[in-house]
């Protein structure tokens, strides 16, 4: 119909290129009138675009939970999801601005390291939201944070843990000493000293966020120092603690099925509410930068105690870690929080 009307016009007081003219407009406005009227451009698009950036390989414990969340927002369908692995803060700018560019509606990543260049590419690209694990605040008109806030279930850990220690010395290996991840320690020695105030800890940090070799390393000498249960905050020291029958507390992602009669707890980070409202706040074209940190708690389904192994864990035990959980949910304890370097009490 709009070709035929512009075929009639051009017989009379248009020439051709007029004539064209009007067909085109006449053919955005009859597009502009159809489905995607009104809509912004994450809207528009069958699935929104959304690309992560990693440091560390995707099996690495913080980074597969991540991972994981986007893989699954891809199998239902919301989005389209692409990734790198293995960047080093050298290259993490570059990285950025080349998905910014790519259109991807959403970026995730972790910028610790690059805290500065980071927020400059989210000022650079202000159509683009950045959703980034962080140590300090939100900032600008498009750079949200998150953090791993699984302070909660790291407590009652550590509740196991002193329960379980015979020689009343645990030892912890941690990759850096930031705030994320000195929070968990600081909590974990908490719950395992309210049951057990005789408890001690050796404390050490390998200087790395991958480094299972060296994990292991530093966890052999803990053991061999009396530690008879480990805090497996890195990759590397459950296996340490498989070797020498010793027993472990899990970090971050459930690893009890790979280490039976050696991981009895673990603390979980659930991502997925945490990725599903960036997601939902950019379908709606409502993303702003915000902190999302609250949603790793365990009332937002963000943070879990794993189940414990019935066979090392006794059942009494047991109640009383389910005990001081329902307390966490129900708001009548509050798990403190301290980021300041954990030392060893030895």
């Amino acid at each position: 119909m709009v070709w035929r009307i512009c075929r009639q016009l051009a017989g009379g007081l248009l020439n051709r290129r007029a004539a064209l003219a009007l067909a085109l407009t006449a053919f955005v406005g009859v597009q502009l009138a159809g489905p995607l009227a009104g809509m912004g451009p994450a809207a528009a698009q069958d699935k929104m675009k959304v690309a992560a950036i990693y440091t560390v390989p995707v099996e690495q414990q913080w980074v597969s939970r991540i991972h994981k969340a986007l893989n699954a927002a891809q199998e239902r369908g919301e989005i389209a999801y692409t990734y790198s692995e293995n960047v080093a803060n050298t290259d993490y700018e570059r990285v950025m601005r080349e998905y910014a560019e790519a259109g991807n509606d959403l970026i995730v990543g972790e910028v610790f390291g690059v805290e500065r260049a980071a927020r400059k590419v989210a000022g650079d690209y202000p159509e683009t939201a950045f959703l980034m694990g962080s140590s300090f605040g939100p900032a600008g008109k498009n750079f949200s944070v998150f953090d791993n806030w699984i302070h909660e279930p790291s407590y009652l850990t550590g509740m196991v843990a002193g329960e379980l220690t015979k020689s009343n010395l645990i030892g912890m290996v941690g990759g850096y000493p930031i705030p994320e991840v000195n929070r968990l320690m600081h909590a974990f020695m908490a719950g395992a000293q309210e049951v057990n105030p005789e408890v001690k800890f050796l404390v050490s940090f390998i200087g790395s966020w991958y480094d299972p070799p060296k994990a292991k390393e530093a966890a052999f000498a803990m053991i061999d120092a009396g530690a008879d249960v480990m805090y497996a905050e890195r990759f590397g020291v459950s296996d340490a603690a498989k070797e020498r029958g010793v027993l472990a507390i899990g970090n971050v992602i459930d690893t009890q099925a790979d280490y039976p009669g050696t991981v009895v707890a673990s603390a979980l980070w659930h991502m997925e509410p945490t990725i599903d409202r960036a997601i939902a706040k950019v379908k709606a074209g409502a993303f702003e930068p915000e902190d999302y940190g609250p949603y790793s708690f365990m009332a937002h389904g963000g943070g879990s105690l794993a189940p414990m192994d019935d066979k090392l864990v006794p059942q009494a035990v047991q109640e009383k870690v389910q005990a001081k959980r329902q307390e966490i949910l129900d708001g009548l304890f509050r798990v403190n929080v301290n980021d300041s370097e954990p030392k060893s009490t030895m």
